[in-house]
């Protein structure tokens, strides 16, 4: 019988192609974001490749009392962020090869509504990137199953009530994770692998893999979900 795989994680800005690989390949993902924010982390913001090197695109937060907020507690404080963030993109991917395929899909989400919490413009843009990809995990939240005490208990607590009996963790995890727990709730804990992507056409070389996934989707289009299928091949 199939295992059915859980994986857990906060949610981030623009992710790159390891963040959409674990949704695919799980059969629920998990939004985490009940954890204490870190502030200048994946949460707010991303890079892009320019022709003057990489870029930081950086949501503007609160400051005060981040440290004692919760992820989806944090307030967006500048929303001049998304028409900057936006110009910054076009200016990068102008030239790629399926911009315009996706410019009036990307264009809506930078300039559409604004959003006063930070994760729910990561959730926005995680949500409409999963549709471009093709990807039709099921999407929850931690909050909706409630949370035991304890680092590793959360997990293995969020695992089962979700009904899973796999939990598929990016490696980072190991530094903290108690793997003795899950072996004792008789949960498999497998660990992802970020190392065999591909590269692909990509503009203003040398070849660089920790970007934001839209520098995938403008370059190879349709094709972009395959080039992170297709790591083990």
């Amino acid at each position: 019988m199939k295992n059915r795989k859980i994986a857990i994680l906060q949610s981030n800005y623009i992710p790159w192609k390891g963040y959409f690989d674990i949704i695919d390949s799980v059969d629920e993902f998990i939004f985490y974001d009940e954890m204490q924010y870190t502030k200048n982390d994946w949460r707010n913001r991303n890079k892009i490749k320019t022709q003057n090197g990489l870029l930081w695109l950086t949501i503007p937060t609160e400051n005060k009392g981040h440290l004692e907020k919760k992820i989806n507690e944090v307030k967006i404080t500048d929303k001049r962020w998304a028409k900057k963030h936006w110009i910054s993109i076009q200016n990068a991917y102008a030239k790629a090869p399926y911009f315009k395929t996706y410019k009036e899909v990307f264009e809506e989400l930078y300039l559409g509504k604004d959003e006063e919490l930070l994760c729910d413009v990561n959730y926005k843009f995680i949500y409409k990137i999963n549709e471009i990809l093709g990807i039709k995990t099921k999407i929850s939240f931690s909050q909706d199953y409630g949370l035991a005490e304890g680092k590793t208990e959360r997990l293995v607590d969020l695992v089962q009530k979700a009904g899973g009996d796999e939990y598929i963790s990016g490696p980072a995890a190991k530094d903290y994770i108690d793997e003795n727990l899950f072996n004792d709730a008789n949960i498999k804990l497998s660990w992802f692998d970020y190392s065999k992507y591909p590269e692909y056409p990509q503009l203003f070389p040398p070849f660089e893999h920790g970007v934001s996934v839209l520098d995938l989707i403008f370059n190879c289009g349709e094709d972009a979900i395959k080039k992170i299928r297709n790591k083990n091949e």
